[in-house]
């Protein structure tokens, strides 16, 4: 199979689409369900409603499969994995119910892998798994759990028991027995998982003793309870699964869903016409709303490639070569799909609302386009970290807001001078990995499918609004870090087969060290020793060099960054070239995940105030299963239990 990626590279990018028999086809290859015969804005926008606790501040969130109406109606259902309360399966959804929290005040959830049938067997992937990786592995036992396995031949995807571990994407100051660390998954408590599979990774023991010994909590088998601090600014985070070589797949099933923290001091904005608290949109007018990208098969199921071959179209793998037989190094779905259905479309009112919007594509960086909406005014009030210095209108970037996988953005948008009518929110992103700007306008999103997201249906406000706009809004104040004690120097990578030409066989994060020309580049694997171990309490200052030739999202677990500036690379002894240049408008609050462009270095600026094992990664969750993610420390570097 031709895929988009190799067609543009051998073509130049000069076509949009194939041509067969005076056809268009599709822009992107996918399964079996031709993304243009999907009808398109027949089904409302679901808005996923809170999560009910168990009691107060407690919650047990199982992962179940079930069967949804992704796809329009009178099309088939699809099978997904979500999360929902294990005593109320009425909340079983893809993308799963809000997690609403409130500053100040912790919660504890008890995570639950439920994915066995009505008999209590284990239910097998929805998705081919490669065990070429280096993954949890739970059929290499206690001592080739979390291992890249060796192979005599080219291996078949596994169909074993699935293991899970979940992560609360932007909590800071959690500790690390709960941040959801790549290798304290755990399988279900099914009856039939085989003799010798590891049950549990290599860090859920330590893991849950430390749980116990912090907060009494106990952990049963096919579970794992965490306790959120809930201590920073209010903002928009979100949850979803982080096993060890397996997120792409796990979180392309289904599981994951909103982290809402309200209140506290960086909650308070003010009215400057009054010097009044403000008040936003509230209610049915706050929708968060979660983009993602899916490809279906006519039978209703979930696509995702079963074989490398449809990425480059090699087709000699592991161990006769060095190329996985399944990973793809990105994949992208040709359809959208938004709170979980294809091409939903939202009733709005002429008035404001608030919309909290998530990529949460695997590796789609979407650029959102909302020119196409006659007379609507957007204006971006916060990103990943909580509020912005100040609001930020959307109109002078274009209308166009750029979104990288995982990124959040926090958005007033006033339909009031809109007239009443049907208008299409756009997506003006690449079909493709994304380089940065300007985008090849041969590799933008097929029009059709790929770069349509929803629809605004706009009708008479029913009632005054009395929100503030945008414009009078003072937004709280962001507290600075301290000046930094440590300039910490890292790379991106990419490795390529030695057997194939421009055939990528995993992505690499590395360090600089010093030579005698500038510095040189040093990949590390992500069971090599830790190269990151901030103190407790420093702030430093990390700059990431991406010698790759893509944009990747790096996403820092445990705290929140802020972003310095971006200064060229140059490409032979890593030194930089020409004056750095500052954030753009829409990175000058708090971030958790942060683009790092292509031949540049990117500077953040963070503290690490809380002692543990967390991780950071690329947030193409592809490159993160394939080594693109390493452990760090602040403090003491800790060592598993035996």
């Amino acid at each position: 199979m031709l895929t988009r990626r190799c067609f543009l590279k051998y073509t130049g990018g000069t076509t949009l689409a194939l041509y067969a028999g005076g056809h268009v086809m599709a822009a992107i290859p996918g399964g079996s369900l031709d993304p243009n015969s999907i009808p398109k804005f027949t089904a409302p926008l679901v808005i996923p409603p809170a999560m009910p606790s168990t009691r107060p501040d407690y919650y047990e969130i199982a992962v179940r499969q079930f069967q949804q109406q992704v796809l329009p109606a009178g099309m088939p259902p699809t099978p997904v994995w979500s999360y929902g309360s294990a005593s109320h399966p009425e909340t079983f959804n893809f993308p799963a119910f809000t997690i609403e929290a409130t500053y100040g005040r912790p919660i504890t959830v008890k995570w639950i892998n439920e994915l066995f049938d009505a008999n209590k067997n284990y239910l097998p992937h929805l998705l081919p798994v490669d065990p070429t990786l280096h993954w949890a592995n739970p059929p290499g036992g206690a001592a080739g759990r979390d291992h890249r396995p060796g192979f005599l031949s080219t291996p078949g995807p596994y169909r074993g028991p699935v293991p899970l571990v979940t992560h609360v994407h932007g909590m800071e100051d959690v500790g690390d027995e709960s941040d959801g660390y790549a290798e304290a998954w755990f399988l279900a408590n099914a009856k039939d998982i085989p003799d010798g599979y590891a049950r549990e990774g290599t860090w859920y023991a330590t893991f849950k003793q430390k749980a116990f010994e912090r907060y009494r909590v106990r952990w049963s088998t096919g579970t794992a309870t965490f306790r959120y601090p809930n201590q920073q600014r209010a903002g928009t985070l979100w949850y979803h699964d982080h096993t060890l070589g397996m997120t792409r797949l796990n979180v392309y099933a289904g599981p994951a869903g909103f982290y809402l923290i309200r209140g506290g001091p960086g909650d308070v904005v003010i009215d400057t016409r009054a010097n009044q608290p403000a008040v936003l949109p509230s209610g049915s007018y706050e929708i968060p709303i979660a983009i993602q990208d899916r490809s279906f098969n006519t039978d209703g199921s979930l696509f995702y490639p079963e074989t490398r071959a449809f990425f480059d179209a090699v087709t000699a793998y592991v161990p006769t070569t060095d190329v996985p037989p399944i990973w793809n190094p990105e994949f992208f779905g040709n359809c959208m799909v938004v709170n979980g259905r294809t091409w939903p479309y939202l009733n709005v009112e002429q008035r404001r609302y608030r919309l909290r919007l998530l990529n949460g594509c695997n590796s789609r960086f979407l650029v959102l386009d909302f020119s196409a909406i006659a007379g609507v005014q957007v204006s971006m009030i916060g990103t990943e970290g909580g509020f912005l210095p100040a609001p930020l209108n959307v109109a002078d970037s274009g209308y166009r807001l750029l979104m990288a996988p995982a990124e959040r953005v926090d958005l007033i948008v006033d339909f009031s001078g809109v007239p009443a009518g049907q208008y299409v929110l756009m997506n003006a992103g690449p079909d493709e990995p994304f380089g940065g700007f300007p985008i090849n306008p041969n590799a933008r999103a097929d029009p059709a499918t790929t770069g349509q997201v929803m629809q605004f249906r706009v009708g008479p406000a029913v009632s005054y609004d009395r929100t503030t706009p945008a414009q009078f809004m003072r937004l709280p104040a962001i507290p600075p870090y301290p000046a930094a004690s440590v300039t910490r120097r890292v790379a991106l990578l990419e490795e390529m087969s030695m057997y194939f030409a421009d055939a990528p066989v995993a992505a690499l994060l590395g360090v600089l060290a010093p030579d005698k020309a500038g510095f040189r580049t040093e990949k590390r694997m992500w069971d090599d020793p830790i190269s990151e171990n901030p103190a407790v309490g420093a702030t430093e200052i990390w700059e990431i060099y991406n010698r790759t030739a893509d944009a990747h999202p790096i996403h820092v677990h445990e705290v929140m960054l802020e972003v310095i500036d971006r200064q060229q690379l140059n490409p032979v002894n890593n030194l930089p070239i020409g004056a750095p240049r500052p954030p753009e408008p829409n990175e000058r609050g708090r971030k958790d995940t942060v683009i790092a462009y292509p031949g540049e270095i990117t500077r953040v600026r963070t503290t690490f105030s809380h002692a543990g094992l967390y991780v950071w990664h690329c947030h193409i969750v592809e490159h993160e299963d394939n080594e693109m993610m390493r452990p760090y420390a602040v403090g003491p570097i800790p060592t598993p239990l035996a």
